[in-house]
């Protein structure tokens, strides 16, 4: 492991030097530098002696606070003690943030997964139309040539229309709420639309037969050109019908909520995709 040479006071690695008077074995205190010696693991202390490593046969560390040689130093001898803090890394991402570090280096490893906020992206085609009230099947959009295409599903202004998914979250996720954004394209036009979701659990054995939850509905504005991507605000917290578990199967209903009084485009909004947040509360699924 490469460990950091900072300021002797403070940091993951620390040096004391001391030059040696007649016969001295202890070493402690302050050293030139200004620091305190003080250690709190032995396995993470390095002696020298005129540049040369000791082994730990030749000094004893168990004190916290000096080092002792086996024989006696000579005068004017330099002894350079380097001192590696034993740390753990915690709640690194503040809880504010929606996350603590689950693993830190005293456990065997550098922090390597966050518990908290995560997100999933589902483009428009891993969607399909319901089959009643649905939207437009998919459609392949092309803008300029050689230029990226539009696979994107077409949502009308005069009813609602919907389309639906369905995931199964990692074991890691929380069982909680969920949020949502949207990327679609509109007219050319500065009028907005209002996007829906609802969900539901489904577990082993059960029948899929059931009612959504609750719809949220996130508001956005075109920004006057076709081919121009527009991003909503997150959602508000979206509840999931059916009280999530371990291995449930979640559908999502997805629509345009022409209701919604920001709703007011007069033509066909066209998905492109929509992000899926959601927390975990552990490092991996096992």
């Amino acid at each position: 492991m490469a460990y950091l040479g900072v300021s002797p006071f403070n940091g993951v690695r620390r040096k004391h030097t001391y030059t040696a008077t007649s016969n001295q074995t202890s070493f402690s205190g302050a050293g030139t530098e200004g620091a305190t010696l003080s250690y709190t693991d032995s396995n993470f202390v390095d002696v020298y002696q005129n540049g040369v490593k000791l082994g730990e046969a030749d000094y004893t560390s168990t004190s916290g606070t000096a080092i002792v040689l086996l024989q006696g130093a000579s005068v004017s001898d330099l002894i350079e003690i380097i001192v590696f803090d034993v740390f753990s890394v915690s709640d690194t991402v503040s809880a504010t943030q929606g996350g603590n570090f689950v693993n830190d280096i005293t456990s065997g490893g550098l922090p390597v997964k966050v518990a908290g906020k995560e997100s999933m992206f589902i483009p428009a085609g891993g969607m399909k139309p319901t089959v009643s009230n649905g939207c437009a099947n998919h459609a392949s959009v092309e803008t300029t040539a050689g230029r990226p295409d539009m696979i994107v599903l077409d949502f009308d202004k005069d009813s609602d229309e919907h389309a639906q998914f369905q995931i199964c979250f990692p074991k890691s996720y929380d069982l909680g709420t969920v949020t949502f954004q949207v990327w679609w394209a509109g007219l050319a036009a500065t009028t907005g639309v209002a996007w829906g979701l609802q969900g539901v659990a489904v577990s082993n054995n059960s029948t899929i037969d059931v009612v959504y939850g609750t719809a949220v509905v996130v508001t956005d504005d075109a920004q006057g050109a076709v081919e121009e991507v527009c991003v909503t605000a997150e959602s508000g917290a979206v509840t999931i019908a059916g009280t999530p578990a371990d291995d449930d199967i979640i559908f999502f209903r997805f629509f345009r909520d022409i209701t919604d009084g920001n709703d007011d485009m007069a033509g066909d909004a066209r998905l492109l995709g929509i992000k899926l947040f959601f927390n975990t509360d552990a490092k991996n699924d096992s």
